[in-house]
């Protein structure tokens, strides 16, 4: 049988690449359902080309185009957002790949979860956001979540037959990023199109600004404490800039496990989708003499503060990791439109995280309410800066 995937974002790089992964295995997998936001032509290509069941565009302005471009195809059509949080309850849909960016994947990934469809997971900022939630509903549902996030997924490979073992520690990598080895001064001055540079990785922009700031790598913190049960003493992160080593586990007795590869996310995408079984790949191998020295640091928390945000946020708890993840969100946009200096954004996302009402035992609703509020106060302070400079 093979597996009906829904792909929430198939127009972005996770997307992408996870239809690259299912045109090379037409034996395991089809397209059940793809979404995207604003990417009409592409949807309207893949559309053509995986004829998937049902086809969902958010934005509702694209929905007539939409629809002319595929009236000869046999796909039912839908526009909006409260469509994207009911496509994913189709009975026809075995798993449902979240690759949508931010605070947007959450209420989809919920109804997935509640309508009992198994998660592969690329969307980090859902756990961040509401990982109790997500996790309490995972249980109660018997859904699997799968971590797509390669160093998510590099801990998720070394823990398997682990189960009866207790982890003492995780380390997860991190490039560093364009930046690494940047004083504050030299970061003053770098622009919207230096940080859009990583060095290893293909991603979209703002996964690719998070990365730059090392906000990706604190949401990767909170991800793994929810994914992997951990306190967050256990969870430490190490810069290694080659990223051949996704991240390690180390366990009671000292001894440690890692998972390493080049840094191509069609894998832990496949591993994924796939699991429990390994499906053969003609990824491009590994070889140990092309990297003959492989480097770790420790991150400089000082000079990149959000990561440090980030675990202050985890420590917190409550709604807390919420304000972080909508301050950051409206910083990101607002630095991508030139609005902000780089150095600006942890300053910014600092102060939303004083000012929004800390919420201990958040519901639902909490959540959703802290992001608008969030999000309102952020934008606020960003026009109070402009007018300062001005």
């Amino acid at each position: 049988m093979k597996k009906r995937i829904a792909i929430l974002g198939s127009t972005g790089s996770i997307g992408t690449q996870a239809l690259e992964v299912i045109e090379q295995n037409p034996d395991h997998f089809q397209v059940e359902v793809l979404t995207a936001n604003n990417n009409i032509d592409l949807l309207i290509e893949q559309s053509r080309k995986f004829k998937p069941n049902a086809v969902v565009v958010a934005n509702e302005c694209r929905y007539e185009i939409l629809t002319e471009a595929l009236k000869d195809e046999d796909i039912k059509i839908y526009a909006g957002k409260a469509a994207l949080e009911q496509v994913v309850q189709m009975d026809s849909i075995d798993m449902v790949l979240t690759a949508m960016v931010g605070y947007s994947g959450l209420l989809p990934t919920l109804n997935a979860i509640r309508a009992g469809k198994h998660i592969a997971l690329a969307n980090k900022e859902t756990l961040v956001v509401a990982g109790e939630i997500i996790t309490r509903e995972a249980i109660e549902n018997k859904v699997n979540i799968y971590p797509v996030d390669s160093e998510h997924s590099a801990i998720f490979q070394c823990l398997a037959g682990e189960h009866m073992n207790e982890i003492e520690k995780i380390y997860l990598t991190a490039s560093g990023g364009p930046f690494r080895g940047f004083s504050l001064d030299r970061l003053q001055t770098v622009t919207t199109a230096d940080a859009l540079k990583h060095p290893n990785w293909d991603m979209g922009a703002k996964i690719t600004i998070d990365s730059a700031s090392m906000m990706n790598k604190g949401f990767e913190v909170i991800e793994a404490k929810w994914l992997f049960d951990l306190k967050p003493e256990q969870i430490d992160v190490v810069i290694h800039p080659q990223s051949i080593v996704h991240s390690l586990v180390q366990f009671r007795d000292g001894s440690m496990k890692a998972q390493m590869g080049l840094p191509d996310m069609k894998l832990p995408i496949q591993y994924a989708m796939n699991f429990p079984q390994r499906l053969p790949s003609d990824f491009e191998r590994f070889n140990f003499m092309n990297y003959p020295t492989l480097t770790f640091e420790q991150p400089d928390t000082k000079i990149f503060r959000n990561l440090a945000l980030a675990y202050e946020a985890m420590d917190k708890g409550g709604n807390m990791p919420c304000i972080l993840n909508a301050a950051n969100e409206v910083v990101v946009q607002a630095f991508l439109r030139e609005k902000v200096r780089f150095v600006e954004m942890p300053d910014i996302i600092e102060e939303s995280m004083q000012k929004v009402a800390f919420i201990k035992n958040p519901d639902l609703n909490d959540y959703i309410q802290t992001d608008k509020e969030t999000r309102l106060l952020t934008t606020s302070l960003i026009k109070q800066r402009s007018l300062k400079t001005h």
